[in-house]
């Protein structure tokens, strides 16, 4: 990987922003009028990398950083973005990045944290999913 200083967070948000954009206009083949129900998770944060397996080599990611991602994205709801307090303050010294605090949140093998949705950027207008298309709360299966 190439080093980037604290650019990391303002790439992976960006990226977040335009898988959620993309989803807008995808069809489900067999479900064409279903809506992709994504949840995005974002933390940063020490990780170790490597390449794992030798018939199937993949490159893989390991650490608390990695384990924090993965609950901001299970404990989010589809078609949003779920940003913990490290990369909320992160995107906040880059600017541009528009961030809503959702409060304090207990989160498994975490403890309380405070988290943020990430809604937009300066600059970007590609369309964002409606809302209403997204799944009820009551259909979220949380972790």
């Amino acid at each position: 990987p190439v080093r980037n200083g604290r650019q990391h967070a303002g790439e992976i948000a960006s990226m977040a922003l335009h898988l959620l954009s993309a989803i807008g206009t995808f069809r489900i083949r067999h479900l064409p009028h279903e809506t992709l129900q994504l949840r995005i998770g974002m933390h940063s944060g020490p990780v170790v990398a490597g390449v794992v397996g030798t018939r199937m080599p993949r490159y893989c990611l390991f650490g608390d950083s990695v384990n924090t991602a993965s609950r901001m994205e299970s404990g989010g709801y589809a078609l949003k973005i779920h940003v913990s307090e490290t990369t909320a303050k992160l995107l906040m010294e880059l600017g541009g990045y528009h961030l809503t605090c959702r409060g304090e949140r207990q989160v498994k093998g975490k403890g309380t944290m405070t988290t943020y949705w990430l809604t937009g950027k300066d600059g970007f207008d590609r369309p964002l999913p409606a809302a209403d298309l997204a799944a009820s709360a009551s259909q979220h299966d949380f972790k």
